[in-house]
């Protein structure tokens, strides 16, 4: 089974920025919240990470060493990182929506995410057919595996919602990789 778990909350989190690349670590409710999540989980085999505090923080609650693989990356959003949701133009969040290849200043493009992500996804699902797999990653990366197992596109991402230390849980079926949970919450 593949584990795909949404790293913990942050001050930044909690204060409705973006984070993008921005190396925050997470806040008294995020560890509270990985602990939680790890134990929920339970036993795992292997532990892959992106590189970011949040996510390895996240990560390092399963006990077990981290891999890191920097194709879980969260998407770069350039100018707007550590930026309030709200203060980001209408405009580009219309073109983020719209065209995969939109990228602002020193940001990174949802297609060029949705690249690497597929990448790395097609690479872990393999290990997931004998092994319970866990990958700490964050909103953007686990929409867009999300959107790689149910054969659409990265636009999907923007139609639905990942709560901060949620998990998803991906079979790696006969016919390809299965959907079987989604934006699971297992702390209190």
């Amino acid at each position: 089974m593949l584990i795909l778990v949404r790293h913990g909350r942050t001050a930044a989190n909690a204060s409705g920025l973006l984070q993008g690349r921005l190396d925050l670590p997470l806040d008294e409710v995020g560890l509270e919240q990985a602990r939680q999540v790890a134990a929920a989980i339970g036993q795992v085999d292997m532990v892959i990470s992106s590189p970011l505090a949040r996510a390895c923080q996240t990560a390092a609650a399963f006990g077990l060493d981290v891999s890191i693989d920097e194709r879980w990356l969260e998407l770069d959003y350039g100018e707007y990182d550590g930026r309030r949701l709200g203060d980001i133009p209408a405009e580009t969040w219309t073109r983020w929506k719209t065209d995969p290849t939109f990228s602002t200043p020193a940001g990174e493009s949802m297609g060029s995410l949705d690249a690497r992500v597929r990448s790395a996804a097609a690479d872990v699902i393999e290990l997931a057919r004998e092994q319970n797999v866990v990958v700490v990653s964050h909103v953007s990366p686990i929409k867009a595996a999300v959107a790689w197992v149910l054969g659409g596109d990265i636009a999907m991402s923007f139609r639905c919602h990942l709560d901060q230390a949620a998990v998803c849980r991906v079979g790696a079926g006969d016919n390809g990789p299965v959907l079987r949970t989604f934006n699971e919450v297992l702390y209190r």
